[in-house]
C-alpha cells in the first residue's frame, strides 16, 4: 500500500495518523499512514530515507516546515507566500512537490464548520513563525478589514508583515499593548506546547471576540483560559482546522475529497 506520514519534533501526540486512516476507511483508498518523529537536526535525512523506502507524500509540523519549504523542488504559490510547508507529496518523476494548507483549513474551519464572517473584521494574529505565515495571505484574501501581527521579536513580525504588504491590510504591533478589542484572536505561537499563553494583554479581547488557538487539545488550554478569563465571546482550539487542513492533503495525494464533520466528531468525542 502506499505510504504517507506526519514528520515533526515531537510528534507523538499526533492525530494525524488517526484522521488520514479515518480519511482512507471513508473514500476506500489503500494507504498506511504513520508518524516519524525526526531529529532536530535531521529532517531531511528522514525524509530522504522515507521516500527511498517508497515513501509517496507526507505532512510537516512543528518545528520543520520552513526547512520543508527549502527542500521541496517546487510549491504552491501559498507555500512560496508562507515560505513554509506543511504538505508534500512525490511526483512520479520523482520530484518534490510542496504546498500549504494550514491557511485554507484555518479558513473552513472558521467559514463553515463555526460559521464565522471574515469579512471586514479586525484580527489579531498572536506569532511569526510558519504557522503564522500559513495563514496570513489566505486571511487578507477572505476581506478582513485589519490584520495585526503581534510576536515577542517584533523584527520578526515586521519582516513577516512586509512580505505580505501588497495584499491587504497587515501591520505589526506590540505583543504586550495589541490596541483594542480584536472581533478574532489567533495564537499561533509556540506557548502551548510549553504549557503557556502568550503575554497578549486582556485588552486584546471584548465580549464580541472569539479567540481561536491554531493548536487543540491541552496545548491550546492556557491561551483559551486566559481569552474566558478576558471575557471573549468564543473560544476554540484547532481541532477543526487541523481536520480540515488534512482533508485538504488527502486531496492533493488521493485526488478524494473526504468529508470532515464525522471525522471531527469522532475526535471530539475521543476526547
Amino acid at each position: 500500500m502506499d505510504r504517507y506520514a506526519v514528520f515533526g519534533h515531537p510528534v507523538r501526540h499526533s492525530l494525524s495518523p488517526q484522521i488520514h486512516t479515518a480519511f482512507a476507511a471513508q473514500t476506500g483508498q489503500a494507504l498506511t499512514y504513520q508518524a516519524i518523529e525526526a531529529p532536530l537536526d535531521g529532517f531531511a535525512a528522514t525524509l530522504r530515507a522515507f521516500i527511498a523506502d517508497g515513501g509517496r507524500g507526507g505532512n510537516v509540523t512543528v518545528p520543520f516546515k520552513e526547512e520543508a519549504f527549502r527542500l521541496a523542488d517546487r510549491c504552491d504559490e501559498l507555500a512560496r507566500q508562507a515560505q513554509a510547508v506543511n504538505t508534500l507529496r512525490v511526483e512520479p518523476d520523482g520530484g518534490l512537490s510542496g504546498f500549504n494548507t494550514d491557511g485554507i483549513g484555518l479558513l473552513r474551519d472558521l467559514t463553515q464548520n463555526l460559521g464565522v464572517e471574515l469579512r471586514d473584521r479586525r484580527v489579531l494574529l498572536l506569532g511569526a513563525g510558519g504557522a503564522a505565515a500559513g495563514v496570513i495571505g489566505p486571511l487578507l484574501a477572505a476581506g478582513v478589514a485589519e490584520l495585526v501581527l503581534a510576536n515577542r521579536t517584533a523584527a520578526r513580525a515586521a519582516t513577516l508583515a512586509a512580505r505580505f504588504a501588497g495584499q491587504g491590510p497587515i501591520r505589526t504591533a506590540p505583543l504586550e499593548a495589541p490596541g483594542e478589542a480584536f472581533d478574532l484572536v489567533l495564537n499561533a505561537t509556540a506557548a502551548g506546547l510549553g504549557g503557556q499563553a502568550p503575554a497578549v494583554p486582556a485588552a486584546a479581547f471584548g465580549p464580541h471576540t472569539l479567540a481561536y488557538d491554531l493548536v487543540y487539545g491541552a496545548a491550546a488550554a492556557a491561551f483559551l483560559a486566559l481569552a474566558r478569563a478576558a471575557g471573549a465571546r468564543a473560544c476554540h482550539d484547532g481541532l477543526g482546522m487541523l481536520v480540515e487542513q488534512a482533508a485538504e492533503a488527502f486531496w492533493l495525494w488521493r485526488g478524494v475529497r473526504p468529508a470532515t464533520a464525522p471525522v471531527i466528531a469522532a475526535l471530539r468525542g475521543a476526547a
